[in-house]
């Protein structure tokens, strides 16, 4: 082994061992406590880089040194306009190696400009179905190497254990007064964190059941449905992080439970109403999981049952102060949030 790897593991071990494990908030919800249904919301926000993408990050690079694909001085290319290319970035100038996001023309300047202040650089698009192709020839052309989160965000992460998010969530609700969760309730963007809390929760028998929510614009959720792998849609999501055109290869329905298609207002509103009850702003996909967790919570009041449910905050809501908080963007876009804003004062 090179002298290289051999620091470029300590850096990233390094890394980890800095980064304290993120917090689990109990949500304060009297309608549903009082019916003894509790909501925990772990926020992966704290991360360095800010997101839940962190971790992603982090296992895609020792996977990808680990397998000899990348070495001292190897370009990095990655198909991403969101978190996953930010936390990318953030490795990539650990351990000294070039870093290029592919993305479409259409991103937001936060996200770009993040992603150049930790030394990357941007490749635009046109369509964001030109993503892969593209990161694809340019590694090509570099002689550099595409990490492709969506095809190996799966097997990237060690899903038995290893300080995954799985793992993670599971030790910090032993003492809590619903000790196994009812339900873990998680979005899907490559898949890949959906993969390892299903294969988590198998590998230790949890009684727990995983729900995946989608945004509008998604393909997973009617491909879950219809078991077909090969559906394609040409729209967008809204919902940055979330919500895919195709069926990535990281996307395993065999260990999903139920998937759930959250309408995107929905999650707009979602986003607003736990800044009043957390005092944090957080990103749309937060609102998208949150919904989906209360509507998981309504059905188990309905049903008599009592337990815990736990979903993520992806990331904070800083990096979309110019959409998801900016009032005429939600105006332009949703008109009213009112029939969803109703719906969720109800559970107080």
């Amino acid at each position: 082994m090179c002298e290289w790897v051999r620091n470029a593991m300590r850096l990233l071990d390094s890394d980890q061992r800095r980064s304290a494990d993120t917090h689990l908030y109990r949500l304060d919800i009297p309608g549903l406590e009082a019916a003894g249904i509790d909501i925990y919301l772990k926020d992966e926000s704290t991360h360095p880089s800010g997101s839940l993408k962190h971790r992603l990050a982090r296992s895609l690079f020792l996977h990808a040194i680990c397998s000899g694909k990348v070495q001292e001085g190897t370009p990095v290319i990655e198909a991403s306009s969101g978190s996953t290319a930010v936390s990318e970035a953030y490795f990539a100038r650990l351990l000294g190696l070039p870093f290029t996001a592919v993305m479409p023309a259409s991103t937001a300047g936060s996200k770009i400009a993040q992603i150049e202040r930790l030394g990357g650089t941007c490749h635009f698009v046109k369509r964001s179905s030109q993503v892969y192709m593209a990161a694809r020839q340019l590694a090509e052309e570099r002689e550099g190497h595409y990490m492709d989160q969506f095809t190996y965000a799966e097997s990237a992460t060690d899903w038995r254990g290893n300080n995954n998010i799985a793992e993670s969530i599971f030790r910090q609700m032993e003492k809590e007064r619903h000790a196994t969760p009812y339900a873990v309730v998680m979005s899907a963007g490559t898949g890949g964190t959906s993969a390892t809390i299903g294969r988590y929760i198998r590998y230790c028998g949890h009684a727990t059941r995983l729900v995946v929510v989608d945004p509008e614009n998604s393909v997973f959720h009617d491909s879950y449905q219809q078991r077909d792998p090969s559906l394609t849609i040409e729209a967008s999501s809204r919902i940055e992080g979330i919500g895919r055109p195709r069926v990535e290869p990281s996307f395993l329905p065999e260990v999903i439970d139920e998937m759930l298609q959250v309408a995107d207002a929905s999650s707009i509103a979602a986003i607003h109403w736990l800044e009043q009850r957390l005092g944090r702003k957080a990103g749309g996909s937060t609102g998208t999981n949150l919904w989906g967790a209360l509507t998981i919570a309504e059905r188990m009041r309905h049903d008599g049952h009592q337990g815990s449910i736990v979903t993520l905050m992806c990331d904070g809501g800083e990096r979309y102060l110019d959409t998801y908080y900016d009032v005429d963007w939600i105006k332009r876009q949703f008109g009213s949030l009112e029939q969803p804003t109703t719906w969720l004062n109800s559970f107080l």
